[in-house]
């Protein structure tokens, strides 16, 4: 083996300077901070050079975040149906990461998609059944359109998303209109994106009807749900579990498990300055998470529709905290703390 010392001086030099420029392209490439950037399907989200997560828009009834990566690397949110993956949970088509949703806003549903009652199949490939469920749900079933970007921006300390959004019935008019800004941060052990939106009654009144299928939402990886007993856990705030939490207030819910053979969570925090707060929730042990301040889930403590007069503004305010370990290592009730304290 031949040394760099026995090299010619002309050799090592440029070898240096080789070793030089690889080094400065990698500090370059791990630069500290986050970054924005178009994509074919919308925007990708990065922090220090690694994926944090991607805003979709044009793929479904609605926008989306999907994947979403937390602060070890691992994946927040179920594959199904984007993709499909082994081992996976293959219901609810209309689950798509994180995303929001209404069944009945002036009677239009956003909530479900085309392909809930097909499951993704084309028409020619429908059963009667299928054909049957299309045919009941088409009339009502509305759309979440991307209209443009208010927003996109990054740097050392953050990212931001501002949208526009036309809420569209199943004839293309529209009925009302969402301003989304979501805010992506990073602490130490976890990673942080503040979902905020603020619904205009543009076109008129807009009735938010007292529906079950409502509100933020999360879908978690299969190994983090309840219900396929590899160690996944769902508990809020008030201190309810598994399958007692659903239909209660509180003012953040979790979900935990393994991804991977690593112990990571999710929660969702409800700011008090959002609507109805502290909301109710819409928490299922086969991985959903809804933030839902609109339905009644619990007769003894209704929410009940709501009507914004023409003009007139409701604003919901929630954050996605991904952390390492469960809720309590991961310091899910400090961090709900520090967020309740921050001025919306």
């Amino acid at each position: 083996m031949t040394s760099n010392c026995s090299l010619p001086i002309s050799r090592r030099l440029a070898l240096s300077l080789a070793a030089l420029a690889l080094f400065a392209a990698t500090r370059v490439a791990a630069a500290p901070g986050f970054t924005a950037e178009k994509s074919a399907a919308g925007v990708k989200i990065s922090h220090d050079g690694k994926p944090f997560a991607e805003y979709v828009i044009g793929e479904a009834n609605k926008p989306y975040l999907f994947p979403a990566f937390g602060p070890t690397g691992k994946a927040m949110t179920r594959a199904y149906p984007m993709r499909k993956v082994e081992g996976e949970q293959f219901d609810h088509y209309h689950h798509r990461g994180i995303w929001f949703g209404h069944e009945n806003i002036n009677g239009v549903n956003s909530w479900t998609e085309r392909g809930t009652s097909t499951n993704g199949l084309p028409d020619d490939q429908l059963n009667a059944k299928q054909k049957a469920s299309l045919a009941k749900a088409l009339p009502h079933l509305g759309s979440v359109r991307h209209r443009a970007f208010r927003e996109v921006t990054s740097g050392p300390d953050r990212a931001v998303l501002v949208s526009e959004n036309d809420y569209l019935d199943a004839r293309g008019k529209k009925y009302l209109t969402e301003i989304r800004r979501l805010t992506f941060r990073a602490e130490s052990g976890a990673r942080l994106i503040d979902w905020d939106q603020e619904f205009i009654a543009s076109e008129g009144d807009a009735v938010f009807g007292d529906m079950k299928d409502a509100g933020v939402n999360i879908r978690v990886p299969s190994s983090m749900a309840v219900d396929t007993k590899q160690g996944g856990r769902l508990v809020l705030a008030n201190g309810k579990e598994g399958a007692t939490a659903w239909g209660t207030r509180a003012t953040w819910a979790s979900y935990s498990g393994k991804v991977d053979g690593e112990l990571v969570g999710v929660a969702l925090f409800n700011h008090p300055s959002s609507f109805r707060h502290p909301t109710s929730w819409h928490a299922r042990t086969y991985g959903l998470l809804t933030a839902n301040c609109f339905g009644t889930l619990d007769k003894a403590d209704p929410n009940g529709p709501h009507t914004l007069k023409k003009g007139e503004k409701l604003v919901l305010r929630h954050r996605f905290y991904l952390h390492a370990g469960d809720e309590k290592s991961g310091g899910v009730a400090a961090a709900y703390e520090r967020y309740a304290k921050e001025k919306k």
